[in-house]
């Protein structure tokens, strides 16, 4: 369970876009911090990438796009 404050322009902005989403305010919020901690981990994950390369872990281009569901 997690309770948060929001300033008055934050919860009106909240009620707003979950109105015009059909959602709660709860899902809508659910949502957007689900969203916004998988871009963290995904951030999170490059900058391992960037600063720890591996040469052992590479892939030629064909395989890349077969993975990828790339290959029409």
């Amino acid at each position: 369970m997690l309770a948060i404050r929001l300033d008055k322009e934050l919860e009106e902005r909240l009620t707003v876009a979950a109105k015009r989403a059909g959602r709660t305010k709860t899902a809508f919020a659910r949502r957007a911090i689900e969203e916004y901690i998988e871009e963290l981990e995904d951030l999170a994950l490059l900058e391992e990438a960037l600063n720890h390369p591996d040469a052992g872990k590479t892939v030629s281009m064909e395989q890349m796009r077969r993975e990828l569901g790339l290959d029409a």
